[in-house]
């Protein structure tokens, strides 16, 4: 004899499924267009990378994706339009680790960082290179920090400005090994290697990119990378490291959504756009300015993005960096 409680039992946990199955697909289900938004100039190497991994995106996702540059206020303009945008998906944000470091000395903020955003994906990571002129008898990572002891705030180095990474890598730098590089900062990281060329200052810390041909060219020699291990886009170049032990710096880029979009939608862009880092092409891209694809769960994203908060935020208040 049939048992009608648990026939009536049954339906109950199909028609729940169902429903719960139903629920996820809408909360992953995406616009028909998604903006990604870039908030430098068009050609910058956060540009670049963007383009490359949108042009895999789209068709991953099956649906349209663009990329809109909207630069300036360090980066905010465009971040901050993509924090007030709707919790659907279509509007992100596609960034470095610029961003953190700006928002941890900059007085007038326009969004909190870590609570209005929401880590997507970080689909690649690499070290900072310190350059000097061919020139310069400054050949190692020990060779600079005796250069710079032997003559404290002697030493210049050029950034695109107070609270850019290069500027905060630099002195974490002082910091961490008691010395004092002066910083000397420009309107942009081009200005700078300009003046390096001219013999003007004395090194940068920056990209790969940054120095387009100048080191293959023989202008430039580099010196170190600011990862704690040697990096593999740049075999035979020290680290930092081995003479602070401890130090290490990286720039790393991060997809962005808005805070309070959809888990599920969260991780459908996060899985995408990780297969994607992991691609030939995307790969060798990276590789070319010194990166290398990460394939982080948007949990161990968000925590990377807090930790590098907490540690350049740390490090501004300790020695008064403050931007307008």
């Amino acid at each position: 004899m049939i048992n009608m409680f648990s026939v009536f039992r049954a339906l109950i946990s199909v028609v729940a499924l169902s429903a719960a199955v139903t629920a996820s697909a809408q909360q992953s289900a995406l616009p028909p267009v998604i903006k990604v938004i870039v908030p430098f100039a068009a050609g910058a190497s956060t540009d670049v990378i963007a383009r490359a991994l949108v042009a895999q995106l789209g068709p991953k996702l099956g649906t349209t994706v663009i990329v809109e540059n909207r630069p300036g206020a360090s980066g905010f303009i465009g971040a901050s339009a993509v924090a007030k945008a709707p919790r659907d998906g279509s509007m992100l944000l596609f960034t470095s680790v610029s961003m953190i470091s700006a928002a941890t000395t900059n007085k007038n903020v326009p969004i909190d960082v870590l609570s209005d955003l929401v880590a997507v994906a970080v689909p690649g990571e690499g070290p900072l290179v310190i350059a000097v002129p061919a020139s310069s008898p400054i050949k190692t990572p020990a060779d600079l920090l005796a250069a710079a002891r032997a003559k404290p705030d002697t030493i210049t180095h050029g950034t695109a400005g107070v609270g850019t990474i290069a500027h905060m890598a630099a002195e974490l730098l002082n910091e961490s090994a008691k010395i004092q590089l002066r910083h000397i900062p420009y309107k942009g990281a081009s200005l700078a290697v300009t003046d390096m060329l001219g013999g003007n200052i004395d090194l940068m810390l920056a990209v790969k990119s940054t120095f387009g041909g100048q080191v293959s060219a023989g202008k430039f020699r580099l010196v170190a990378v600011t990862s704690r291990e040697p990096s593999p886009a740049f075999p035979g170049v020290p680290t930092v490291a081995s003479v602070v032990p401890g130090y290490d710096v990286s720039l790393f880029t991060t997809l962005y959504a808005p805070a309070g979009t959809p888990a599920a939608l969260v991780l459908r862009l996060n899985q995408a756009v990780n297969e994607i880092a992991k691609s030939k092409e995307m790969t060798e891209l990276m590789l070319s300015d010194g990166a290398l694809p990460l394939t982080l769960t948007p949990e161990q994203a968000a925590a990377k993005v807090r930790a590098s908060y907490a540690m350049w935020k740390k490090l501004a208040a300790e020695k008064n960096i403050v931007t307008e």
